[in-house]
């Protein structure tokens, strides 16, 4: 038996999840674009916020979140921002997923009321780039983030894919 045979029998690791940083978005108003070729296509600003733990830095103005909302309300969520260290480094994330809940949890929410976020699915796929040689190692991983929606940000936790 070849080595390739032998190791396609072999058991594939289980992912766990280790917590990384916490993000914090301030959002400036949603932009609604109204049905395009994509889909109901809305853009939300991004004016700036904070990134703590592992890696500590200010979120800069200037990025955005391009959504598509779904016929069932859910929202595909297709963020991109750039943060700065107190060192200067630079650091560009972009966050990949979706939100979706019942339709009168996703009502209350686009309103901007207060909702529990475990009335609501709200998960990301987090990929991180820099060119900074202390941050690189953040280039090397996938990351899940579990968020929240409030009227004017958004929340959530990082875990990095072990």
């Amino acid at each position: 038996m070849t080595s390739h045979a032998a190791s396609s029998h072999s058991a594939l690791p289980t992912p766990g999840l280790e917590h990384v940083f916490d993000v914090s978005v301030a959002l400036g108003a949603i932009e609604d674009h109204g049905r395009t070729r994509a889909g109901h296509r809305r853009i939300i600003p991004i004016l700036g916020g904070a990134i703590t733990g592992e890696v500590n830095a200010e979120i800069l103005a200037g990025g955005a979140d391009w959504q598509i909302v779904r016929t069932d309300g859910s929202i595909e969520i297709d963020g991109r921002y750039s943060a700065r260290t107190a060192d200067g480094e630079l650091l560009y994330l972009q966050a990949s997923g979706v939100r979706s809940g019942e339709p009168h949890v996703l009502e209350s929410l686009l309103k901007g009321e207060s909702v529990d976020p475990s009335e609501y699915y709200f998960r990301t796929v987090v990929t991180i780039e820099t060119s900074a040689p202390a941050l690189a190692h953040l280039e090397r991983s996938l990351y899940l983030a579990v968020a929240e929606r409030t009227a004017d940000s958004v929340r959530y936790a990082t875990y990095r894919f072990v």
